[in-house]
């Protein structure tokens, strides 16, 4: 039987079992709905710990072991020797040394911001970092400006967005963007700590310069060019010949397994906090995402299995419709494949329905995410990744569960005599 002329006989016959047609669509809609929207919803949140806790594949952070066999044999220091060392490793492209402000320091403002007044003191924690790794983020020259000169700072963007998202309403302070704060002054007390109410002897006070805002600053504190930090413990005597830690860049991704290896035989250790933290949330949205597919998958077998019933008991009607068809010369195959095509098409619809209801719904859970949710930092713009790949999927397992369910019935159509099938009423 030509294939254009089986279509229009399965179209004919769906046609006058539409209600049928509506209950097996509907049975595969729903769970074909249930996984894009599962899927999409997991890819969405993945997004969302991504930008909270950015991660590069390319990079590791190297320290020092607070005890470990390296301090048995000699002492392990990130000097300038061993930063040499981990820089010319196999698969490694750039070391980046990082330098903690050794001594304790605050800030102090009192005065308008941006036309409000504004009370505020804190302690600083400050790391001495390389401008290449801070790179066009820093909107202002990053190096040492000199003693008695305001020292350039870099903070991390996720500060913005909590001071935006918290501290701004709470404060009833105006909501700030990186390029307004770009160039703004502040003070700052080297020498002096809050917490330890104590006051060093040479302290003295300074002026910070907001130079841009990057996601490889670190989240607590702010970030100074590498080599005003040496001069400030040098200043107050501290060890300027080892550094806080290392951050390696490898040539590739896949390298990382192999470095991080090789720095281990070394002695040293790897601080994975932050990207264990985004792996362990990541773990557990694919986790969830992945017991509601399986939910979503048991919902289209269901739609699978309620297919075959449906069509075991078409062929139970159809069967005097089928005989005929054998007696003028339609083969089993011909039989089989009118069908198949007609669960097909139910397949096909349903996945498209299912596709359709996802998207329609994750549309409205972001809509009434932006109105009824409160603007909590890192809020985002939708809680949902549809991609293409999971709408053919969607579409794909729709077709397969419907054919996978009119199989059976299909075979049995096929095989049935065509003498009884005429003689039967």
């Amino acid at each position: 039987m030509r294939p254009a002329r089986l279509l229009r006989l399965a179209r004919a016959n769906l046609s006058r079992e539409l209600g049928a047609l509506a209950v097996s669509a509907g049975g595969v809609a729903l769970g074909i709905g249930s996984l894009v929207f599962f899927l999409a919803l997991g890819r969405g949140v993945q997004q969302v710990v991504a930008d909270v806790f950015p991660v590069s594949a390319r990079e590791v952070e190297v320290v020092v072991p607070q005890v470990g066999l390296g301090s048995l044999f000699g002492e392990l220091k990130l000097d300038d020797a061993m930063v040499d060392r981990l820089r010319k490793m196999p698969g490694v492209a750039e070391a980046f040394p990082r330098l903690a402000l050794r001594i304790p320091a605050v800030t102090r403002y009192n005065g308008l911001f941006f036309g409000r007044q504004l009370h505020m003191g804190l302690e600083v924690i400050a790391v001495g970092i390389s401008a290449e790794v801070i790179g066009a983020d820093a909107r202002l020259p990053f190096a040492d400006p000199g003693d008695g000169k305001p020292i350039p700072v870099v903070v991390n963007r996720r500060l913005l967005e909590i001071y935006n998202k918290v501290f701004a309403p709470q404060r009833g302070l105006p909501t700030l963007t990186d390029s307004m704060l770009v160039g703004f002054q502040f003070p700052i007390e080297l020498g002096r700590s809050y917490v330890a109410a104590k006051t060093l002897p040479d302290a003295y006070e300074a002026a910070l310069q907001l130079a841009g805002f990057s996601d490889r600053a670190p989240l607590a504190g702010v970030s100074m060019p590498l080599e005003v930090v040496r001069r400030i413990n040098r200043r107050f005597g501290q060890d300027t010949g080892s550094y806080s830690s290392v951050l390696l860049r490898a040539q590739r991704s896949e390298q990382m397994g192999e470095i991080a290896g090789a720095v281990k035989r070394m002695g040293l250790e790897l601080d994975e906090s932050e990207r264990n933290r985004a792996l362990q949330i990541g773990a557990a949205v694919a986790l969830v995402t992945l017991a509601l597919s399986l939910l979503a998958a048991l919902i289209t077998a269901l739609a699978a299995v309620n297919i075959a019933q449906a069509f075991h008991a078409e062929v139970r009607e159809r069967t005097r419709e089928i005989g005929v068809m054998r007696s003028v010369g339609a083969t089993r195959i011909d039989v089989a494949s009118l069908l198949l095509v007609e669960a097909a098409i139910t397949g096909l619809c349903g996945g498209a329905l299912g596709v359709l209801l996802a998207r329609l719904a994750g549309l409205v859970i972001d809509r009434l995410a932006r109105t009824g949710l409160p603007d909590f930092p890192f809020k985002p713009a939708t809680f949902f990744d549809f991609r293409t790949s999971h709408l053919l999927l969607g579409v794909a397992i729709a077709l397969a569960a419907a054919l996978a369910g009119a199989f059976f019935p299909a075979r049995a159509a096929a095989k049935l005599d065509p003498a009884r099938a005429l003689s039967e009423t």
